[in-house]
């Protein structure tokens, strides 16, 4: 009594609430209504001037009316009562009208959303938990059996079901219009339908009262009712039959699942629910139902190759149910917008695609299996071809595609996922038992098909992102499905067939890149030009993959970098530089993977090896690209070749000196003062080149790299020549007395520098960086002659003490490259040459002072001291008579006077 008390002051609180809001509105339609009465008639008079009017001010809160001025005489006499004419013209108008020059009736307030929203919600949920807490109540108490209860759930259920269409048509019959508020019919036909659902199943669980079989049946029959219910009663409800269709084989479960009648069931489901959405214009339940459905499909693949059936039964059911009313604009689907791409319609198809995949993965590519995929990618392509909202389920069915393929060759070849540090963890090398024939003719099918569907989609829609995805698939499958065959059945190695049928895949390419350039323009016509161009390179380079040894194979991508280049100028595609760019990296990437080239025949020749020929080669290629990229503009493109270039021209240098120096082991660990001094005078070499081209290219490339090359010669003398590789501290041979080591890690890395640094004064660089430079130079012309001066003294190891003699040779030597450092500078007027002669003269003074005098005996000190007298002399008179000489004074006496 008290359960019953309350839920009729709930539906009296609900029942005054919606008889106020009805009383509410139509007082404010009265109210609205008298504010436009007929008031007293004015007097009637002329029609008053426009200026008048103009100047009269009307309150927005009264109704417009006939404005009048006051008259200039007054009326002869006044009607008694208003004619027809004088009735205001806004009497007459309709309700409508009226309405527009009211104030908008502000929003709804809190009260106005408890009484019609909140409470309503509320309500509906205290209702099913009602019928709930009753039923446990009674089993409680003892008071009713289980049949009884069971009675009465379904009694309460079909009470609040009755109650829910009451409403509904009670709302309906309705002539005032409904104020925002929530749905009352939809929450009782709601609640009736969770208390009926939990009624079967308390049936089916609790008490046995219900078989596996009838259960299920019952429990569909309830969700497709309350999908059919949701037409009525709005998108709540329609959620909620969804999730129970697609539950209630969950709750119904079985020792021996017969997946048929669960898919036929699914199938069912989704039929109702698509159609739903495609009546309403749901495109939430769609995207649910698809997930849901999908869902079920995941824990019945390893039931083993036998059930391979129902599960396909149930993406091709899925399939054509999308197809049919989800897909916008094919058979029963919306009205679609013209060269739109609808993501709910490429969805729908995308995923049942990818549960055909599924079941190929899962059944270890069972023929039957790959035949369902098969088909359903090729109507996937049927439906895009008609219905252009569908276009990018090709995308997702071309990388099906290869997906299928990969797994199809890893299974067959567990031998590519072999590292050297073993196979991957996860994967086993199970092999693939299926037929290579069934493969060969499903990947022949898929390629014919993506690549002349792709190729005559173009120009058929008025949107340019249609063509290009049709465009890409036609490119990106063949190739994957090439390069899956390859590694499957030629296990990577050399096969000259399947370089025959890359030859001829390049050449269709070729041949629809050609006839598509010759077409009027169309929306993503280039895009599509230059995406057949990239595939024509793209086979090629596995013509020469599959044809050619691994140390050919980067030859060949180089060279296909430069013919990308030169078709670029020949069609000038935009993407094609963007592909130069491309092949150039992966060729980087090659390289970094086996910086040998050929392993380990590179050979022991000196220079004439497979590192000339493996980087040599790129190098130039890179060069020639990037030559003819410039010729249309500097861009990103350009930059990237021409860095590969540069990277591949220092390699090729700094591994044939590694070659040279540890005859032939490249990896060899350590380095000695020959290789490091090598490899300084390439860098300087190179930077004095690239500080040349960089004032013709104008290029940031060739102005970075030059850069670069100058720091990375730098470290190599600081950290190298001048510190770790110096021959008195390794003790190492030099060789001979003047054509020795010295003359190669010191002698020539000071004359390069010296270049380097009026190169660098050439190029506009700062002051200061090509002083610093010749500073270098300075550092290692005087290495140079202080070691040379030490291997006079103590022969090819300059390791030992110094004697009076060699020290005394250390000044005098100094002194002398001081004077033909002056000599120079007076000879070519060089104010760097005179500056670095007074550097060495300064530090011959300062060795002399604090090293000879403390250090040196007898007659070495007085030479020492003698020559460097003279020598002092000697320059003080040569600047004073020859660089500074002072004129003497004019003869004033002789100047004109002046006036």
């Amino acid at each position: 009594m008290e359960f019953l008390a309350l839920l009729i002051a709930i539906v009296a609180f609900i029942l005054v609430l919606r008889l106020n809001d009805r009383v509410g509105r139509l007082t404010a339609r009265i109210a609205a209504l008298d504010g436009h009465h007929i008031g007293p008639p004015a007097p009637a008079t002329a029609a008053p001037p426009a200026a008048a009017t103009q100047d009269v001010d009307i309150s927005p809160d009264l109704v417009p009316e006939q404005v009048v001025t006051e008259p200039a005489e007054p009326a002869a006499a006044e009607p008694l009562a208003p004619t027809p004419s004088e009735i205001p013209a806004v009497a007459a108008a309709p309700p409508h009208a009226t309405r527009s020059v009211l104030d908008e009736p502000p929003g709804p307030g809190l009260e106005e959303r408890l009484g019609t929203r909140w409470v309503v919600w509320i309500g509906g949920l205290t209702l099913a938990l009602g019928g709930l807490f009753l039923v446990r109540y009674s089993i409680e108490q003892g008071l009713i059996g289980p049949g009884v209860r069971v009675a009465l759930g379904a009694l309460f259920a079909l009470a609040l079901l009755a109650a829910g269409e009451w409403t509904r048509r009670t709302e309906r019959l309705a002539e005032i219009a409904a104020l925002p508020k929530a749905n009352i019919p939809a929450i009782l036909t709601a609640a009736g339908t969770v208390v009926l659902f939990g009624t079967v199943y308390a049936s089916y669980a609790l008490y046995d009262f219900l078989a596996p079989a009838a259960a299920f049946l019952l429990l569909g029959l309830v969700a497709l009712a309350t999908l059919a219910a949701a037409l009525l009663h709005g998108p709540a409800l329609a959620g909620l039959g969804v999730a129970g269709g697609f539950v209630t084989p969950i709750l119904v479960s079985s020792q021996q699942p017969d997946y048929w009648s669960l898919y036929i069931y699914l199938a069912v489901v989704t039929a109702a629910a698509f159609a739903l959405a495609r009546i309403r214009l749901w495109r939430w339940l769609a995207v649910t139902t698809i997930v849901f459905a999908l869902l079920w499909l995941l824990p019945c693949l390893d039931c083993g190759p036998t059930m391979i059936a129902p599960h396909a039964f149930h993406v091709i059911a899925g399939f054509a149910l999308a197809s049919a009313l989800v897909v916008c604009g094919f058979l029963f689907g919306p009205q679609p917008e013209p060269g739109r791409i609808e993501a709910v319609s490429s969805a729908a198809l995308a995923a049942y695609v990818l549960g055909a995949a599924l079941i190929v993965l899962s059944s270890d590519h069972a023929p039957s299996a790959l035949t369902v995929f098969a088909a359903l990618v090729v109507a996937t392509l049927a439906v895009a071809w008609r219905a252009e909202a569908a276009t990018a389920a090709i995308g997702v069915a071309a990388a099906g595609v290869a997906l299928v393929f990969l797994d199809w060759t890893v299974r067959g070849s567990p031998e590519l996922l072999v590292l050297p540090g073993g196979a991957l963890p996860g994967i086993g090398p199970r092999a693939d038992a299926s037929s290579i024939s069934a493969h060969l003719v499903t990947a022949a099918v898929f390629a014919i098909l993506f690549g002349a569907a792709g190729f005559l989609a173009q120009g058929r829609s008025l949107s340019a992102t249609v063509p290009v995805i049709w465009s890409a698939a036609a490119c990106f499958t063949p190739l994957a499905l090439l390069v899956a065959l390859y590694a499957r059945i030629a296990h990577l190695d050399r096969s000259i067939p399947f370089a025959a049928i890359a030859v001829v895949l390049a050449g269709a390419f070729a041949a629809a890149t050609e006839l598509l350039s010759r077409r009027e323009h169309r929306p993503g016509l280039p895009i599509s030009v230059a995406l057949f161009a990239a595939a024509t390179l793209g086979a090629l380079a596995l013509a020469l993959t599959f044809a050619l040894e691994k140390g050919w194979l980067t030859i060949a991508l180089s060279l296909m970098c430069a013919g990308t280049a030169w078709i670029s100028r020949q069609r000038p595609i935009p993407f094609l530089r963007w592909l130069a760019a491309i092949v150039a990296v992966i060729v980087v990437l090659r390289i970094g993977y086996e910086p040998r080239v050929a392993g380990d025949d590179v050979g022991t020749t000196l220079l004439f090896n497979w590192l000339l020929w493996g980087y040599g080669v790129p190098a130039a290629s890179f060069w020639s690209a990037g030559a003819l990229l410039r010729r249309r503009g500097d861009d990103i493109p350009l930059r990237m070749v021409e860095a590969v270039a540069i990277l591949f021209t220092v390699l090729l240098a700094f591994m044939e000196i590694r070659h040279a120096v540890n005859h032939g082991d490249v990896y060899r660990p350590g380095t000695g003062l020959a290789e490091i001094a090598l490899q300084v005078c390439v860098w300087l070499a190179m930077a004095i080149g690239l500080e040349r081209l960089r004032l013709r290219s104008h290029s940031i490339v060739h102005n970075v790299a030059a850069l670069v090359l100058a720091g990375m010669a730098a470290g190599g003398i600081a950290f190298g020549l001048l510190t770790s590789q110096w021959p008195i501290f390794t003790g190492d041979d030099v060789g001979g007395l003047v054509v020795n080591l010295l003359l190669l890690g010191y002698a020539l890395p000071a004359l390069l520098a010296l270049l380097l640094s009026h190169a660098a004064a050439a190029g506009d660089r700062p002051a200061a960086y090509g002083n610093t430079i010749a500073g270098v130079a300075l550092i290692l012309a005087l290495a140079y002659v202080s070691l040379e001066v030490r291997r006079f003294h103590h022969g090819p190891v300059l390791t030992g003490t110094t004697e009076d003699a060699e020290q005394y040779a250390y000044s005098l030597a100094w002194l002398v490259f001081g004077v033909i450092l002056l000599g120079a500078g007076f000879v070519f007027t060089s104010q760097r040459a005179r500056l670095a002669s007074a550097v060495i003269i300064a530090l011959t003074v300062l060795k002399v002072f604090v090293i000879d005098m403390s250090v040196l005996t007898g007659i070495y000190r007085a030479l020492s001291f003698m020559g460097l007298g003279l020598v002092l002399v000697s320059i003080g008179w040569i600047y004073q008579r020859i660089l500074f000489r002072r004129r003497p004074p004019a003869d004033r006496s002789t100047e004109p006077l002046s006036s």
